[in-house]
């Protein structure tokens, strides 16, 4: 193997750095080839390491040796990273280029989803100049002067489809002209804020509310044009911003016209579109105000027209005026007035309701709560309750929440998740009322109030409220302060009171045992039921536990229709006798909900109308007796029966009934399979799945079931026997709240027990009225003289009734 030596390294190293791309890592030869001294560098392969440099192999220098007009060709390997020539090239850095005509398209038309809120966002703006004026004067009292009350006016140009809104607040300079209005998404209100958070003095949270810097650009919702005409009181002049909707420019020129010159502020002139200038009415823009903006800190007035009524003098008629100078000397006449109103217009203040919630709740009367809910949420009455609430901590909000006296008619009801009874606040300005489940579940869709937040992740529009984990601590907060307000009324002396409340929303809670398993804690001792000791009232489960009997395992309840037809089934029986206390589930949704709290403090609630119930009172020994006798009956009557029953057993559950058909334990219910037969859109198809196994059971003590058992044992082929066994079936799917199959077939067996048990009860039969020879009466004298014994007949009856009558077989002529 061949080296290069030491000194011709160190010469690589030294000068090869430019020409050939070097190694520091010691060089060898892999392989080698010969050639004349003379050749040219095309006919040898060079294979090496030192990439870029170009060799000629055969020129004699200290990089390499030679040996008799020979020179050896190496191949040379490296295994060390390369030096400074091979480093990465530097990256240029770009700025992020923006068509500003397709941006502000992008803000008006894709940004905001309802038109309307451009003035909401323009009042936000407004407001917030007047709350920077307001910080800044506490150490410059002198911006104060000359401005006028800090306050918002709004005046419309109907005919014109103009709208102006003006603020005495801070004012713009011409360069904060250009940097908040000429900036697309640079907010002047954020930058004021972190100015205020990093300033020693700030003093406490801030109201301001702008924070993405987009919102001035609502304006072009709506307009054409924009005009801005704004003095600051750090500058003697007044400047003029005016702006199109297509436009990539915009223009600022001093203001010159004495007549629009004004002390501070700004004055915001929007020029409609036309098909947008309906918003130029004025009674439009005062319920726009009262909708978005009616909880902003400082007063808002619109220009709206006003009237009074005054009494004027009518010119006289011409003829009555005749009429009346014949008179003239007898009266003096009285001159004739109506009454005429006068228009003129005003200032009117639109947000005369103040934000109690941001009161301490100590400060605040039961009456002023009253007020503030009633102008709110335009309601008539009272609330049942209130829950005025801070919430500090990770999540801060403020909150008031109502329970109304009434539930909602129409549209608003149980299954409308979207009912607008929350209205979500952020700094005072109202964001939404629309929401599906973020704030409250459905079933509390009846709850309204006010939430007020300063921290909301809100989307750039701020009209949707975001998906977060700050919204699901909210609404767990918000679905507690519900209950504990619900809880309230329960207590309360007035059991008037909660009855009220649990006529109206009693189905929202038992919807929430369905929908709201974290809760069932919470729901379930707000339930209430009517049941076997009381008929009347409704009591609460914590009622029933307390008049539970010792040996009693669980809560027994029954399902069904009414609390007539509850009170009257036949699963009550023995537990009647035993004076054991059954719920009655009378309303449709009652047993899916008891189903999904399956239980209440560790007692399991226990459906009496399905199979192996248990009662705690079992004889093992005189069960035992019972089967051994009754046997035979069980299998006899499952054999005829079939299909139709899983299997017939003895009860346990029966005092005066002979047989009562009860459900498979993971099956519907009587009841619930009535009800789900009556679903519009029900799947007829899982109805025989669900319906599962039905047992048969039948009561020992019975006489009719004596009798029968007595049957199976002599002449189980009996045909009354049998007929008997089929109807009871069907009697027992009528008691126990089953809907027979063929209720014809039914009608037509009851018809025919019933004839055979009233055959001869009243009438008397005929063979015992015939008489020894060949006279025999027909049916009409016979009825007769049922009717009216020893009444005498005419013989001309009697004599057409033998003519008519037929002589009956077998009888003596």
């Amino acid at each position: 193997m061949h080296r290069l030596p030491r000194r011709s390294v160190s010469a690589i190293l030294r000068h090869g750095g430019a020409r050939h791309r070097t190694t520091a890592a010691p060089i060898s030869c892999a392989s080698t080839h010969l050639c004349s001294v003379g050749e040219t560098d095309a006919k040898v392969k060079w294979h090496s390491a030192l990439a870029s440099g170009k060799f000629n192999p055969c020129k004699p220098t200290a990089q390499f040796a030679s040996k008799n007009g020979l020179c050896f060709g190496n191949r040379f390997e490296s295994t060390a990273a390369a030096s400074d020539a091979s480093a990465e090239p530097p990256a240029e850095r770009f700025e992020y280029q923006a068509e500003v005509n397709r941006l502000m398209d992008l803000i008006v038309n894709s940004l905001y989803s309802n038109k309307e809120v451009f003035l909401r966002e323009l009042i936000s703006n407004a407001s917030d100049a007047l709350d920077k004026l307001r910080f800044l004067s506490v150490t410059e009292p002198d911006l104060l002067k000359g401005g006028g009350d800090l306050d918002i006016r709004i005046q419309t140009d109907k005919d014109n489809g103009i709208i102006h809104i003006i603020d005495s607040g801070i004012g713009m300079t011409r360069q904060e002209l250009v940097d908040c209005l000429g900036t697309i998404a640079q907010s002047g209100t954020a930058k004021f804020s972190k100015l205020l958070k990093d300033s020693k003095d700030a003093g406490g949270d801030n109201n301001l509310i702008g924070q993405f810097g987009v919102g001035f650009y609502s304006a072009f919702l709506v307009a054409d044009r924009v005009v801005v005409s704004t003095k600051s009181p750090k500058s003697d002049k007044q400047y003029v911003w005016q702006g199109e909707a297509n436009a990539s420019s915009y223009t600022i020129q001093e203001e010159t016209d004495p007549e629009k010159l004004i002390p501070r502020g700004t004055r915001l002139s929007l020029y409609l579109k036309r098909d947008d200038k309906g918003f130029a009415v004025p009674e439009r823009i005062q319920k726009l105000v009262k909708n978005y903006s009616q909880f902003v800190s400082f007063p808002i007035y619109t220009w709206q027209e006003k009237g009074y009524t005054k009494e004027v003098e009518v010119d006289e008629d011409p003829a009555e005026s005749k009429k009346d100078g014949e008179n003239e000397k007898t009266e003096v006449q009285k001159k004739k007035t109506k009454t005429v109103v006068e228009k003129y217009w005003d200032w009117e203040l639109a947000n005369e309701t103040q934000p109690i919630w941001l009161r301490n709740p100590k400060e605040v009367t039961t009456e002023d709560y009253n007020e503030f809910y009633k102008k709110t949420f335009n309601e008539y009455l009272d609330p049942l309750a209130s829950s005025h609430f801070t919430t500090e901590g990770e999540v801060e909000f403020r909150s008031i929440l109502y329970v109304p006296a009434v539930a909602p008619r129409g549209k608003d009801d149980i299954v409308n998740s979207k009912t607008k009874n929350i209205s979500l606040y952020v700094k005072r300005v109202f964001i939404s009322d629309d929401f599906d489940g973020e704030l409250f579940p459905r079933y509390l869709s009846f709850v309204k109030g006010v939430v007020d937040s300063n921290d909301l992740p809100l989307n750039v529009s701020r009209e949707i409220l975001q998906e977060s984990r700050i919204v699901r601590i909210m609404r767990k907060r918000l679905v507690r302060k519900a209950f504990d307000m619900i809880l309230g009324i329960s207590m309360s002396e007035d059991r008037a009171d909660y009855e009220k409340f649990f006529e109206n929303f009693g189905k929202h809670l038992k919807l929430g045992c369905i929908e709201d398993r974290e809760n069932h804690k919470r729901i379930a001792p707000l339930l209430r039921f009517f049941s076997s000791q009381s008929e009347d009232v409704m009591i609460s489960l914590d009622e029933y536990l307390e008049n539970m009997k010792p040996e009693q395992k669980g809560i027994y309840y029954i399902a069904s229709d009414s609390v007539e037809s509850a009170s009257n089934t036949p699963f009550l029986e023995k537990l009647l006798e035993k004076n054991l206390e059954v719920l009655y589930l009378v309303d449709p949704i009652d047993e899916v909900a008891i189903q999904n709290l399956e239980s209440y403090k560790d007692k399991k609630f226990l459906d009496i109308s399905k199979e192996d119930l248990d009662l705690g009172d079992k004889n093992e020994e005189k069960e035992k007796e019972i089967k051994q006798e009754y046997g035979q009956t069980c299998d006899w009557i499952k054999k005829r029966l079939g299909d139709k029953v899983a299997s017939v057993q003895i009860s346990n559950r029966l005092s005066s009934s002979p047989c009562v058909l009860v459900s498979g334990k993971f099956g519907w219910s009587a009841n619930m399979e009535r009800l789900m037969k009556a679903q519009t859109v029900g799947d007829t198809s899982s109805l025989e799945f669900m319906r599962g196994r039905r047992v048969f059971e039948i009561n020992p003590e019975h006489p009719i079931i004596q009798n029968l058992n007595a049957a199976s044992k002599i002449n189980p082929d009996d045909e009354d026997a049998i007929r008997a066994i089929d109807l009871l079936y069907d009697t027992a799917l009528v008691s126990s709240g089953f809907t027979p199959e063929n209720p014809a077939q039914l009608g037509g067996k009851i018809y025919e027990m019933m004839g055979l048990a009233l055959s001869g009860k009243w009438s008397t039969p005929v063979a015992e009225v015939q008489q020894p020879g060949p006279q025999h009466h027909n049916p009409e004298t016979l009825e007769a003289e049922v009717q009216h014994p020893g009444t005498p007949h005419h013989n001309t009856k009697i004599l057409e009734a033998e003519v008519v009558e037929p002589v009956e077989a077998g009888t003596q002529k």
